[in-house]
């Protein structure tokens, strides 16, 4: 498939399986799950055609594994970053000591001062790696990159969850917890 036509899918999915699923009269079901049958019909009633194969690609080859099919491959979700209220049904996990997010400069001010907020998001996105971190501030002008003490937020009391696409997931990071790198 050509590349930009992945680009669209993705595009598409994410829009749907992330913030407005009502846009294509889906409904997310427990762990923000969807069939793929309906998800399928419904893209294609909106004008939007799928071919299976197109969406299986779409989840194996997305660069950031934004998606996933349920073990059955019947079910298919995005793994994380909804604005919308769903329980993605994570189990809390252990975090590593250190854990890093990337922003652009001009957040760097108000991060030091109110911490790593979740927004519009239900989590603040972590990343296991330095690279991975500057890459996602990339997106948002030029790249900061904050360490992110969890194992210390962990011990005190801090819950972090684990997606299945290897991002780390928490409500919120405290100032006190960042380190500007």
């Amino acid at each position: 498939m050509q590349n930009s036509r992945l680009v669209k899918i993705s595009k598409y999915l994410s829009y749907h399986l992330r913030h407005h699923p009502e846009a294509i009269d889906i409904t997310l079901g427990p762990g923000g799950w969807v069939s793929v049958t309906e998800l399928l019909s419904a893209s294609g009633k909106h004008g939007f055609a799928i071919e299976p194969w197109e969406l299986k690609e779409v989840v194996a080859e997305n660069d950031k594994q934004r998606f996933s099919f349920d073990s059955t491959g019947t079910l298919i979700r995005a793994n994380q970053g909804h604005s919308i209220e769903v329980d993605l049904q994570l189990a809390p996990a252990l975090p590593p000591d250190i854990l890093y997010h990337g922003t652009g400069h001009r957040a760097v001010e108000s991060i030091l001062t109110k911490g790593l907020l979740k927004m519009s998001r239900h989590h603040v996105h972590l990343s296991a790696d330095v690279e991975t971190a500057r890459l996602v501030g990339q997106r948002h002008g030029r790249s900061v990159v904050f360490a992110v003490m969890a194992a210390q937020m962990h011990q005190d009391g801090h819950q972090f969850f684990l997606s299945d696409n290897g991002v780390w997931l928490v409500d919120m990071v405290p100032p006190q917890y960042l380190q500007q790198m």
